[in-house]
């Protein structure tokens, strides 16, 4: 899935029917060395900032179930924040 991907403009969030953000794969880099930087940063998702729920992308279909959704930290929150900023 692409940022310019006509179906973001229709995909909702399962739970409160509001528009979601992409996140692209993250490039690692010297700071991801720890091990809660993990395999779950590094996937393409669709992300909730709402709801801080991330809901994964696996083999290019948007897994949007309620039940697939993991809510994230605070701190991961924020992370995400400035990586669909980027």
């Amino acid at each position: 899935m692409t940022p310019d991907d006509p179906l973001l403009k229709i995909l909702a969030c399962p739970l409160d029917k509001g528009p979601l953000v992409l996140l692209l794969p993250e490039e690692p880099g010297p700071a991801d060395t720890d091990a809660d930087a993990g395999t779950a940063g590094t996937e393409q998702a669709l992300y909730n900032p709402r709801l801080r729920r991330r809901y994964p992308i696996i083999d290019g279909i948007p897994q949007l179930l309620p039940s697939s959704g993991e809510q994230v930290t605070e701190d991961e929150h924020e992370r995400l924040l400035k990586r669909a900023a980027s």
